[in-house]
């Protein structure tokens, strides 16, 4: 387990074993645990650890908004690293504390009316669903949901016609959901929204829930032709905790569109009856955050773009599709893989007849192994499809090793005895 310890990686590893003993003796956390659950936080590189406790020592030392002054290049940095990562200016960047953060303050943005239709897929995010049931109570808009092909993920023809149809206000959809190991074709979904949007013009936005899928992927606003991205950068990124981001495109500017409760960090109050808002996507920030997470998620950033997104993807996929062989293989009659989808990535989920979910992740963490529950609430449409109230999600990552996978799979036997 040790990050000193030889390590074993799968035939076709993308990562030669020099590079992931590297990632891993510089992360204090590989010498812990046997981190299986960083689709709920990655470990932070000790850069990032050693950035944040810096600034929070400055702070101390000369007072917190001193200390931000002094640090206005490396907070700087961080929209620079952002707009690397996405694709786009650092205008189009705006700082929050969660891919939530984010995605609210874009839902926000958008002027709803009595009978506006929101277009969504069936494996969206719980916290965006349970909004769009908000607004349908508070402004009577409504939801109509894409279906989903019969091998897993959106219907793209569905979509396509369901877009047409009702012209909706918003097409909202989850690239990576929390539940699955699905990867939303967002290639295909980009075209048909971009076909779409040169009959119907400016009727219709789109948000992109990049959640799960930021630091696991290569992301590209350009090709993924979105108005808005919210992401996190506390799971595949190995940021820290309340850290989020938003992408605002040049469209949505342009516009003029801000959040409900824009701030004075958003807009400048130049009459007792009238404000200006601010020209970039700062418009969607609030005055107060904390600036140590700001620059830790620049140095999380830059570190992921060093070792390079693509790289990182078909490491995890590899990763992950062993260890969903490996569950198979390990007990047929008890343990049933729950993903599908015409694309997997790095959430690798299961259930276990005759078990409970919280017993095998206690059991696993007696045994220094990190792994999560997820329930029917999460995801209602995908569990009632699948048939089941729970599952367990392992999410490996690139610093993960064979010999960890084994040694979680076998746990898992002994467990299961």
């Amino acid at each position: 387990m040790g990050s000193n310890q030889n390590i074993t990686l799968p035939s076709g590893s993308i990562f030669s074993e020099r590079e992931v003993q590297k990632f891993r003796n510089e992360n204090k956390g590989c010498s812990n645990v046997i981190h299986l659950n960083n689709a709920g936080a990655g470990l932070m590189p000790d850069i990032v650890t050693e950035a944040q406790l810096d600034h929070i020592r400055l702070e101390a030392q000369i007072g917190g908004y001193e200390a931000s002054a002094l640090r206005a290049d490396l907070i700087d940095e961080f929209y620079q690293q952002a707009a690397g990562l996405l694709n786009c200016h650092s205008n189009n960047i705006a700082f929050t504390s969660s891919a939530t953060d984010s995605y609210t303050r874009a839902l926000s943005s958008i002027p709803f009316q009595q009978g506006d239709i929101i277009l969504t897929d069936k494996d969206d995010f719980v916290s965006n669903q349970i909004q769009f049931l908000s607004l349908q109570k508070r402004l009577g808009v409504k939801i109509i949901h894409i279906n989903n092909a019969p091998i897993g993920g959106v219907d793209l023809q569905d979509l396509e016609e369901k877009l047409k149809k009702h012209q909706p206000k918003l097409l909202a959809i989850t690239h990576i959901p929390t539940n699955s190991g699905l990867i939303q074709p967002v290639g295909e979904i980009a075209s048909i929204f971009s076909g779409y949007s040169k009959t119907v013009t400016d009727k219709t936005w789109y948000i992109l829930d990049a959640c799960q899928s930021a630091g696991q992927m290569k992301l590209d606003v350009k090709f993924l032709k979105c108005d808005f991205l919210s992401l996190t950068c506390r799971k595949f990124l190995r940021g820290p905790r309340g850290t989020g981001m938003l992408y605002v495109s040049d469209k949505a500017l342009d516009a003029r569109l801000e959040p409900m409760f824009i701030d004075m960090r958003g807009a400048t109050w130049i009459e007792k009856d009238l404000y200006e808002q601010q020209p970039h996507a700062r418009r969607y920030e609030d005055w107060e955050f904390a600036y140590s997470t700001v620059i830790g998620t620049k140095f999380a950033i830059e570190y992921c773009r060093n070792i390079g997104e693509d790289r990182i993807e078909r490491q995890v996929k590899l990763l992950s599709t062993i260890l969903r062989g490996k569950l198979q293989e390990l007990d047929t009659d008890r343990i049933r893989v729950l993903d599908r989808g015409p694309e997997l990535g790095g959430l690798v989920t299961f259930t276990v007849r005759d078990s409970n979910p919280l017993t095998l992740v206690n059991e696993l963490l007696k045994r220094k192994i990190n792994v999560v529950p997820s329930y029917r609430q999460f995801g209602v449409f995908d569990f009632d499809e699948k048939g089941v109230t729970w599952a367990i999600r392992a999410s490996p990552h690139y610093y993960n090793t064979l010999d960890e996978l084994d040694i979680f799979t076998e746990s898992l036997k002994e467990i299961l005895r």
